[in-house]
């Protein structure tokens, strides 16, 4: 079986992962979206390592007040009070507190639309909160099933910054159909 193989000016075979650790590859021009439901310490790690990461970035608050002071801290980042009409296949929705009263209606609003991946921050020692809100709004099961809860890569995370780290991680591993961690 023949192997494909790149190759610099020079005719010397290249690795796309060596040309990154170098500085020589080109940015991929991936569309997606990262959505953060709820204004809070982690949805702010989110946001700014997402943009990073060529996300377009996104914040949902709902409740008026909250919605106020995120939209005069957030920074590169659009505010809004609702999930919008034209997420896709492209977007990934975190929903960063699972303890608000509007988790189960933004929820249900998200699982019918088109986003890509859904999932809701919160132990897995404890009830998912959700799973009751959803079917007391009736939404089916199957749709249900789609909310993934934990979230994230499996690294002890316990501050915002590595909640945001892993969370990311994971997407970025699901996306690339990887299983994460260091198994290569």
């Amino acid at each position: 079986m023949a192997h494909s193989h790149e190759h610099d000016a020079h005719g010397h075979e290249t690795d796309p992962a060596c040309a990154v650790a170098h500085g020589e590859a080109e940015e991929a021009a991936a569309e997606r979206t990262l959505v953060a439901v709820f204004a809070s310490p982690v949805a702010d790690h989110l946001l700014r390592y997402a943009s990073d990461l060529g996300y377009r970035a996104i914040l949902v608050e709902p409740d008026p007040e909250r919605f106020h002071e995120a939209a005069a801290a957030a920074v590169g980042v659009h505010v809004v009070t609702e999930p919008p009409a034209d997420l896709d296949a492209t977007a990934d929705v975190v929903l960063t507190d699972h303890d608000r009263p509007e988790l189960g209606p933004v929820l249900r609003d998200l699982l019918a639309g088109k986003a890509r991946w859904i999932g809701v921050m919160g132990s897995p020692r404890h009830t998912a909160p959700h799973l009751t809100a959803l079917a007391e709004l009736g939404v089916p099961d199957e749709d249900i099933a789609r909310v993934h809860r934990p979230i994230g890569l499996n690294i002890g995370s316990r501050t915002p910054p590595e909640i945001a780290v892993s969370t990311l991680a994971g997407l970025l591993a699901d996306r690339n159909n990887r299983p994460g961690g260091f198994t290569f």
